[in-house]
């Protein structure tokens, strides 16, 4: 009996996923340190990664939801877009702050509603609904404003300046002055997304109700689980933090401009599948997705660092990094199932 107490379960698909992205990302980062050196060992890199990326990874977050479920949303990146812009002009206006998250909360929780009803209610095809949703996002930020907008506002320059200052994990610059370390209110804001996410999908009901649908809507629906209506909240979740990816995309640049966030669903979706996600849906974690957009982002870094500084290596090494973690997916999940069957 106590042997049988004391043995441990073995990591489920999510868990092992996640496990294998976590160590990849820490064995490619030290190798970037033994490497190229430089800023790489300084505490301030990670965080600059993190500030950079910030939006990236609250949209990642939504994505996974919906990806679990087996469902897509290719329209995050052009509804940021859209958020950021809408603010730009409203506080230009001289809007308040607390309308303007308002006004970023209510526009991706909009798409959210739209796009999960269509998917979940009407049954029409993620990718063709979220296309849509794209191209109207894109079209209605380019109606706003087709030219830059910088963010002229005093209370939210004071928001956008502030940072989080930790002197200890600073360094010493070669003038011989002390550069703490920086992290932006975004990253704050981000890593709740995270922990929020994680807590929702790990011990709530609706969380349970995702990984169900997505790993098999038959036994789902076996189960007593309402599916289009739980289809539907992943949508209106993906929604919701693309408006305050949005946000927090303003928060960094202070500016926007037609062609923020342009690409950005495909970061995601790449951030999400470094993750650990599967496109088939049930599997997935968005610890693994936070740890797939450092991932990501490290990749580019050293192909910087490397000397190669054309955008296009950037896209060759991201396409080939993430068609080795599919096959690494694959590759991992065949032989589980096959020892299983064993």
């Amino acid at each position: 009996m106590n042997k049988k107490k004391n043995r441990r379960e073995p990591l489920t698909d999510t868990q092992l996923l996640m496990t294998i992205t976590i160590c990849i990302f820490v064995g490619m980062y030290l190798l970037a340190m033994l490497l190229f050196k430089g800023g790489f060992l300084h505490p301030q890199q990670v965080f600059d990664m993190l500030n950079d990326n910030a939006p990236l990874i609250i949209v990642s977050c939504g994505l996974t939801v919906v990806m679990i479920t087996g469902g897509i949303d290719i329209s995050v990146g052009a509804v940021t877009s859209l958020v950021v812009m809408a603010c730009v002009l409203y506080l230009n206006k001289g809007g308040n702050i607390f309308v303007a998250i308002l006004l970023a909360l209510g526009i991706g929780l909009a798409f959210g509603l739209i796009q999960g009803y269509l998917i979940s209610y009407l049954e029409i095809q993620p990718f063709i609904v979220t296309l849509a949703g794209m191209f109207f996002a894109r079209g209605m930020t380019t109606i706003l404003s087709v030219n830059p907008q910088k963010v002229e506002h005093e209370a939210f320059g004071k928001l956008r300046d502030a940072k989080i200052v930790i002197p200890w994990l600073g360094y010493t610059a070669k003038n011989g002055n002390l550069v703490p370390a920086r992290i932006e209110l975004g990253v704050v804001v981000a890593i709740v997304c995270v922990i929020v996410i994680f807590l929702l999908l790990k011990f709530h009901k609706l969380g349970r109700g995702f990984y169900a649908i997505g790993g098999n809507q038959t036994s789902a629906l076996m189960l007593g689980i309402n599916v289009k209506r739980t289809r539907f909240l992943s949508y209106v979740i993906c929604g919701l933090l693309s408006g305050i990816s949005g946000f927090v995309f303003m928060m960094h640049t202070g500016a926007g401009n037609a062609t923020n966030a342009a690409g950005m669903e495909m970061n995601a979706i790449a951030s999400s599948i470094i993750g650990g996600t599967l496109l088939t849906g049930g599997v997935g974690n968005v610890v693994g997705t936070f740890f797939g957009t450092l991932t990501l982002t490290t990749i580019k870094k050293i192909v910087v660092s490397s000397g190669l500084n054309d955008p296009w290596w950037q896209s060759i090494t991201t396409g080939g990094m993430l068609c080795f973690f599919i096959l690494l997916q694959s590759v991992v999940l065949a032989r589980r199932a096959k020892s299983k069957k064993a």
